[in-house]
């Protein structure tokens, strides 16, 4: 009989070997631990999410409808000419009082002279009124002179007529010289009284005529001055690019731009149906598309008188058979609470979520 091959393992050896205890009793003592953590476990995290959901629900209303927005002062000419200096650039940040730009000041001045002009002469004619008016009182005297002269020659003329020792034909003259002396007599002092009106003097105790000279001298002076265009605020310029050397700038004709950016707010336009529980004074956060990460608290400001619509300059109109309703927007304006490490330009994107429950102002 041929010894058994060590290598071939036996009934007993094999139905040992066939058999690992070890392997198969903890996979099944993980499955009931995993058990009761499954069906106790998920239950519970779905309604912890769901109590979560139901206690913030309702309490912050958000937009990314929203817009940085800063004070701008659009910059015109009071006087229309030719621009010969610029001293600006884009994107400068000037001073208030800082020169933005320069008209030809050339035909101002000849209108300044002009009106110098007009004074001299405004005076020379009150003087010539005053000489005129002082004559017109030596008339009125030669005038009385003359009236009574013929009046002692007519009363003398009368009396010879009556005695006989005259002709009637020199009575006659005599009264007719009488006449004429007392005409010469009104219009001396009807002279009097035109000159005395040309010398009255308006309620600034001055001649009109000389006053609207110093007047006209003063509005030259004026728009001498206009030529010259300063900065009205702090600011940053823009569209500078409108100002051109030997550009034609017109009167009241926008120019250039100063942005204020000292003082930046939020435009935010919620939709009419957030505004159930909003108030001023609720606090928000504002994040903004060009500065990721950065978030501002702010608060809200003022909440707006209509909706968009109706100060659009072609408002809607929905007086027909095809009107479909659509939700509004309003204008919320925000403010800022603190300062910001990045600079916020006009116009940026921004994010608004405004906490319903609580009140920063």
């Amino acid at each position: 009989m041929a010894d058994a091959d060590p290598k071939v393992p036996t009934a007993g050896a094999e139905a040992i070997t066939m058999t690992p205890v070890e392997p198969e009793i903890e996979p099944r003592r993980k499955r009931r631990l995993l058990r009761p953590l499954l069906m106790f476990g998920v239950p519970a995290l779905l309604l912890a999410i769901v109590a979560i959901f139901w206690l913030t629900s309702g309490r912050t209303v958000s937009t990314d409808n929203a817009y940085v927005q800063q004070d701008k002062v659009s910059v015109s000419a009071d006087v229309a000419g030719r621009i010969v200096t610029v001293a600006v650039r884009e994107n400068q940040r000037v001073k208030k009082g800082d020169l933005l730009f320069e008209i030809d000041p050339d035909p101002y001045r000849i209108a300044l002279a002009s009106a110098d002009a007009a004074i001299a002469g405004a005076q020379v004619q009150y003087q010539t009124l005053q000489t005129s008016y002082a004559g017109t009182g030596a008339d009125i005297e030669a005038a009385r002179d003359t009236i009574q002269a013929a009046q002692e020659d007519y009363a003398r003329q009368a009396e010879l007529m009556r005695r006989g020792f005259t002709t009637r034909a020199r009575l006659e003259q005599s009264q007719h010289a009488l006449e004429q002396a007392r005409a010469t007599m009104a219009s001396a002092q009807a002279d009097a009284a035109e000159a005395r009106s040309k010398l009255a003097t308006g309620s600034a105790g001055e001649n009109p005529q000389l006053a609207a000279a110093r007047v006209q001298r003063e509005k030259a002076l004026l728009d001498l001055n206009r030529t010259k265009v300063y900065a009205p605020a702090d600011g940053v310029v823009s569209q500078a690019s409108r100002l051109q050397v030997g550009q034609m700038m017109m009167t009241g004709l926008p120019a250039v731009t100063i942005v204020t950016s000292d003082r930046s707010w939020i435009e935010a336009n919620f939709k009419e149906t957030d505004l159930n529980q909003m108030r001023v004074g609720q606090c928000a956060e504002v994040s903004f598309d060009a500065y990721k990460g950065l978030k501002l608290k702010a608060h809200v400001a003022s909440i707006g008188a209509g909706t968009g619509s109706e100060f659009a300059v072609l408002p809607a109109q929905n007086a027909n058979g095809n009107w479909v309703k659509v939700t509004q927007r309003v204008p919320v304006r925000l403010f800022i609470d603190e300062p910001s490490p990045r600079p916020l330009i006009a116009g940026l994107s921004s994010d608004v979520s405004v906490d319903l429950n609580a009140k920063c102002k």
